[in-house]
């Protein structure tokens, strides 16, 4: 037998001998009167009034001797050692005691009081059983490393903390920042926009069709229906259709799925906001944008600059503003503005950009920014000015039918916002849907498809207006310094260990 399972066994043997004594090591109830930080941060009151108290936590240090003993319990708050004396608190319930082992959780009644070490404690009347933790928490260890102490345990090994997050979370308390980070993030996106008359609204998820961005969706099957569903892979087309409804300023913060690749910034699902505004356009959205990334730094995290993979990222002045045909010029010396496809291709085979059946010249010169571009954009950017072909939703610029009216934010080579001035013709909007049909017919697996009930639901009329998306795990990533989409999101996609 292993040593794993030895203590294991161990452990099952002293649950039983609590069962033996007619002690429940998972009771229904629990009480307790105060959380160990008031304890902490009233310490003269407690010690001078000798007042009853009862905390409750996990048991992360326990040492015994004889007829006495002593432990740390730990809630969310802090810890606290604990004094358990045998004489205080009986021989039954010491022998209850004598079955703890770290990672219980327990309950201590008592008083607080200071041993004559000087540490403040808690002295112990009485202890329960709450809950009995059958398997052994991985050891923490410490090493010296050039004068200064290393902590270390195996859920350094990045893999293994992703895959069972709640240890990771246990032993290496600090990775909850992120998640505490987010939490007050994502609190503050929705002051935000509360503040600006935005009602927040929730849309289907599993939809018949899927639409409004390009990728590849999950799909399932409903038994009673007898029909085939999709998780949606964006949240746009329902909130346009709120927008047709007669609301005017509408968002949505949810998850989307998208059955795609996996790497340090994609996960397939994740969480997106979408906001949609009638009567503004691109501009409009330009200056929510820096508002919003503006609020959540000023009050969320207290700064003007956040830092990012050691660079300084300014989040206060306006952010550059870009076209992407002048983006390409400046960052390769390519000129694409004429479209011409032919000539677009070949600088393409050129520089071993990947040319695709379905791609036009409008995809082609994407796939020029990304290879050239997108990593040098290192301070907030915004990209404007897209190629019509691979923006179906946007509307075309007056001046030049070739492009429309949209942006991408970028910030240190990654996308954090995606913005139109919104389609509203719905016969523009069906030829585009229509080529977007084409391009797929062709293998373009990502490209959108006809969604005959949204086309009909604009026939009815929709306000001119502005929409966006933001990825709110990138915007966590930067905002908290975190090059990898899983430091963010507790429980990751994982490839399964077997």
């Amino acid at each position: 037998m292993d040593n794993q399972n030895q203590l294991i066994q161990a452990r099952q043997q002293k649950m039983q001998r609590l069962l033996d004594m007619g002690v429940n090591p998972y009771p229904n109830r629990s009480s307790r009167s105060h959380i160990i930080k008031d304890l902490w941060d009233n310490q003269q009151k407690f010690t001078d009034d000798e007042q009853k108290v009862t905390i409750t936590g996990r048991i992360i240090a326990l040492r015994r001797q004889g007829k006495v003993g002593f432990g740390n319990v730990a809630d969310e708050s802090g810890n606290i050692q604990i004094f358990v004396r045998k004489d205080n608190v009986g021989e039954e319930n010491y022998e209850i005691f004598k079955s703890f082992d770290l990672g219980d959780f327990c309950q201590i009644e008592g008083s607080c009081f200071v041993t004559q070490m000087g540490e403040y404690s808690v002295r112990a009347t009485c202890v329960t059983m709450l809950a009995k933790a059958v398997r052994p928490l991985p050891v923490v260890k410490e090493k010296v490393v050039d004068g200064k102490t290393i902590r270390f345990d195996e859920f350094h090994d990045i893999e293994l903390r992703y895959r069972k997050r709640y240890l990771d979370l246990l032993l290496n308390p600090e990775h909850k920042h992120a998640f505490e980070l987010r939490a007050h993030i994502i609190s503050g996106m929705r002051r935000f926009f509360e503040n600006r008359g935005f009602l927040e609204v929730e849309t289907p998820i599993l939809t018949p069709l899927y639409g409004g961005a390009h990728a590849r969706p999950f799909n399932t099957h409903h038994n009673t229906l007898d029909m085939e569903l999709y998780l949606r892979i964006s949240i746009e087309l329902y909130l346009k259709r709120l927008i047709i409804g007669g609301f005017e300023k509408v968002y949505e913060i949810g998850k989307v799925f998208r059955n795609e690749g996996m790497d340090r910034a994609h996960n397939p699902e994740f969480t997106l906001l979408e906001l949609y505004q009638a009567y503004t356009d691109l501009d409009g959205m330009i200056e929510l944008t820096e508002s919003l990334f503006k609020f959540l730094a000023k009050e969320v995290l207290n700064t003007d600059t956040v830092t990012f993979h050691n660079t300084e990222i300014n989040l206060t002045a306006p952010f550059r503003k870009a076209s992407m045909l002048e983006l390409i010029k400046e960052y390769s010396g390519f000129d694409a503005s004429d479209f011409d496809y032919d000539k677009i291709k070949t600088f393409c085979l050129e520089h071993h950009i990947e040319v695709t059946s379905a791609a036009g010249a409008g995809k082609l010169i994407e796939e020029i920014f990304n290879h050239f571009v997108e990593p040098k954009l290192l301070q907030p950017t915004f990209v404007i000015d897209y190629p019509r072909e691979i923006s179906p939703l946007a509307k075309a610029k007056p001046d030049d039918p070739n492009l429309v009216e949209r942006f991408e934010l970028f910030i240190m080579g990654n996308e954090y916002a995606n913005a139109f001035t919104e389609l509203n013709d719905p016969h523009d909007q069906r030829k585009r849907l229509e080529d977007q049909q084409k391009m797929r017919e062709m293998g373009d697996a990502e490209a959108n498809v006809i969604d005959e009930d949204f086309l009909e639901a604009l026939e009815y009329g929709m306000p001119p207006m502005g929409g966006i998306g933001i990825g709110i795990d990138r915007l966590i990533m930067l905002l908290t310094d975190n090059t990898s989409i899983k430091e963010v999101i507790l429980f990751p996609q994982m490839k399964p260990e077997n």
